[in-house]
């Protein structure tokens, strides 16, 4: 068998070098999300509980909003179906280790591999090239959806500075709510000592429905700390 090249050599290092990171981050966000089985007293795994936000929702949220609403069949009531977590990463164009900085982060604070984005044209005068990658981007389901929610609302969001509550603006008209955040550092998730730069991020949360009035409510019934006076103004 003939010798491998210098070259392909070092192809070869940088593959298995690329794998190795991936499955270090993977690795990492199994265990932001937590694991899949409980284990008893005894040792004997379990499945794992049922997220509290979930709970929440089936048990009080979906009879709460039946009778604001006068609806007779639960099925009519407005379902959270995914949350898209993005993260635009501009300096990528001329530093590549930004964006795994911000790929590591994401994996962090969400528990699942992000997935790269790059860009659909180019654009001269932003020094921006078709297929260049320019974010990241998480899209979350089920448990871990409601996981990601619950850590949100009850230990992210306080940490905001300043904070009086979210403005209701954020709604498209179809029942989405688009929310933007000003940096991560709000995780506690990501070591601020280890963080190069602040980053935002917009967070999507996908509702059923079509209507933005019964998508407020129900992400106020789920705990989302909307401003007083603004939710009023909405409805009005």
């Amino acid at each position: 068998m003939a010798e491998k090249t210098p070259d392909e050599k070092a192809a070869k290092a940088a593959k298995a070098a690329a794998a190795a990171k991936k499955a270090g981050l993977e690795k990492q966000a199994s265990k932001t999300a937590g694991p899949a089985y409980a284990v008893n007293a005894d040792g004997r795994e379990t499945e794992h509980p049922t997220p509290r936000m979930k709970a929440l929702y089936k048990e009080n949220v979906i009879p709460a909003l039946m009778e604001k609403h006068g609806l007779k069949n639960p099925h009519q009531v407005q379902r959270l179906k995914k949350i898209v977590v993005n993260i635009g990463v501009s300096e990528a164009r001329d530093n590549v280790q930004m964006l795994d900085n911000a790929r590591e982060e994401l994996a962090l604070i969400t528990g699942q591999l992000p997935q790269i984005r790059k860009a659909t044209k180019s654009i001269s005068n932003f020094k921006l090239r078709e297929g260049m990658p320019i974010g990241v981007r998480v899209t979350l389901r089920g448990d871990r959806m409601w996981e990601f929610l619950d850590r949100l609302i009850t230990v992210a969001i306080p940490r905001i500075r300043d904070f009086r509550g979210l403005e209701p603006r954020g709604f498209d008209g179809s029942g989405n709510f688009n929310l933007g955040l000003k940096e991560q550092l709000i995780f506690p998730e990501v070591n601020s000592e280890r963080v190069p730069q602040q980053r935002g991020m917009n967070i999507s949360f996908v509702i059923d429905g079509g209507q933005d009035v019964f998508s407020l409510d129900l992400l106020k019934e789920l705990g989302m700390p909307f401003k007083q006076a603004a939710t009023a103004a909405t409805r009005n």
